[in-house]
């Protein structure tokens, strides 16, 4: 009864901190559909509506910084609040945007703000919870966390036919209110007052700075950072990738977003049944191993056959399962060497994939999407370099001290 009662409290905050912390991929997912009307409607180009999305992911990169700090000195609860709050508030503010400008400044707000769900969600999980628990609790988070990147285009592109791209602003300010209220109700204060930190500017360069400069921090989150980047240009090219190269209208993005997500849970699910069971070194391996496999079977398809469905959306299942089996471990492992500072950790983390994603939007999606072969390039290459990160943050972690 006892460990039922735990599975049902844990599915509970599991399904919370999944909603905080998909409220940033479910704010640039919704709106891709709407790219081509919103370019018609404000009298923009294609590149200035691309840089929607751009200054999205430089705001919420240079953000994250701070989440965690500020909810290391203010408590988790009073920080997603506020910062959930706003959000609905930039939300409403891109809903009555008539200009492009003005939809650059209110996603850039949306940016600043929606970090806030994914950075304090993975504090949360390691202030409640230690090694294998924690490796499940994060398991279940990412795998529910994968249902609304694949829900959201098909939403996006569903509203954007039957009422134009502002109904999907509108439809982020309802929901976002829901996840407001939710918090207010459920979401409980994980960090106790004599737990807290400073944030004397002192204090918070020398922590900064002994984070940042942890070579283990460092490889463990470039891995994470690289491998999502091998599947995050498909997401950031989805326009692209599936309206020109394969034929997809604007209610069919499901077809690259529902493998992919699916690959996520199980990857998710799979993790979460090995926690305990084999180390978590052997669980980053095998996603490894499973990630490698697809990237090859992928430039394999695309240098053999022409684009098309459902081939060349087929290595993204694959590819993602292995993503998701190993990111719970690696997210960890960065977070591991900072038990009093984890609110900042997490915020240093989320900033290094955010701003690694951020790069990823201004410079190398652009310079890859032009075919589906140097897409799956990209993938292996990104996919290469993540595994040469993991591989250095193993070597340091065992390193004798």
């Amino acid at each position: 009864m006892g460990e039922h009662q735990t599975r049902r409290e844990t599915r509970g905050i599991a399904i919370l901190l999944a909603s905080l912390a998909a409220l940033g991929p479910f704010s640039i997912d919704t709106y891709l559909p709407s790219f081509p009307e919103i370019a018609e409607k404000l009298h923009a180009t294609p590149l200035e509506v691309q840089q929607t999305l751009s200054i999205y992911l430089l705001s919420f990169a240079v953000m994250t910084l701070w989440h965690g700090a500020i909810a290391d000195r203010f408590g988790r609860r009073n920080v997603i609040l506020v910062a959930v709050g706003l959000f609905a508030v930039a939300s409403a503010g891109c809903t009555l945007a008539t200009r492009i400008e003005h939809l650059w400044f209110w996603r850039a707000m949306q940016g600043m703000t929606a970090g806030a769900g994914i950075v304090i969600s993975r504090a949360i999980v390691r202030d409640l919870y230690d090694g294998a628990p924690a490796q499940r609790l994060m398991s279940q988070i990412t795998m529910m966390f994968a249902l609304a990147p694949a829900i959201a285009p098909v939403i996006g592109g569903w509203l954007q036919s039957w009422f134009g791209w502002r109904s999907v602003f509108a439809f982020l300010v309802v929901s976002t209110a829901a996840l407001w209220l939710a918090c207010w109700k459920l979401l409980p204060e994980t960090l106790p007052p004599e737990k807290r930190q400073s944030l004397r500017p002192a204090y918070l360069g020398a922590t900064y700075l002994k984070v940042m400069t942890s070579p283990p921090f460092l490889f463990a989150c470039a891995a994470v950072s690289l491998n999502f980047g091998g599947f995050f240009i498909y997401v950031l090219s989805a326009p692209v990738f599936l309206m020109t190269h394969l034929g997809v209208p604007e209610t069919g993005f499901l077809w690259l977003f529902g493998p992919a997500m699916a690959g996520m849970v199980v990857g998710a699910g799979l993790s979460g049944r090995l926690a305990g069971k084999i180390t978590p070194s052997r669980t980053i391996l095998l996603g490894y191993l499973v990630m490698g496999s697809a990237a090859c079977f992928n430039l394999i398809l695309n240098l053999t056959l022409p684009p098309g469905l459902p081939w060349s959306v087929m290595p993204i299942f694959v590819y993602t399962t292995g993503m998701s089996l190993a990111m719970p471990s690696l997210t960890l492992f960065a977070l591991d060497p900072f038990p009093a500072q984890r609110g900042l950790a997490a915020s240093c983390q989320t900033f290094f994939q955010s701003g690694f994603n951020s790069l990823s939007a201004a410079l190398i999606v652009p310079a890859l999407w032009g075919s589906t072969l140097t897409m799956a390039f990209g993938m292996a290459g990104l996919l290469l370099l993540g595994g040469l990160a993991a591989l250095l943050h193993q070597r340091l972690r065992l390193k004798p001290r």
